[in-house]
């Protein structure tokens, strides 16, 4: 992994570590929506959520689509959608669940 890459995947993770942006991103996996519906969903203010929308764009994480005076946003592709799905499912897990080896012997 070159320096860049390093450094671009760290700003990602370094923004979802913030459980308002991770709540955000999850409001936008499965639809299009405003930044009202996302306030409302995340329960912040929609000035907070487009101050945050902001910062997840910036990194691709998600996508802004305008209709007419409104802008919708989304996950920005599938690579968004999987990841934050897989962490779901990760932090789902039950504790103690066995951990598997890859054929390369690291722990997934």
């Amino acid at each position: 992994m070159r320096e860049d890459q390093a450094l671009e995947i760290a700003e990602i993770f370094r923004l979802l570590g913030d459980s308002t942006r991770l709540r955000i991103v999850v409001c936008c996996l499965n639809r299009p929506k405003n930044v009202a519906a996302i306030a409302a969903a995340v329960g912040a203010s929609p000035s907070l959520v487009s101050h945050h929308l902001r910062l997840l764009r910036s990194c691709r994480l998600v996508r802004a689509d305008r209709h007419g005076r409104r802008v919708f946003y989304t996950a920005a592709d599938a690579h968004v959608r999987c990841i934050v799905n897989d962490m779901i499912d990760h932090a789902a897990e039950t504790e103690g669940a066995s951990h598997h080896i890859h054929p390369d012997n690291e722990a997934a």
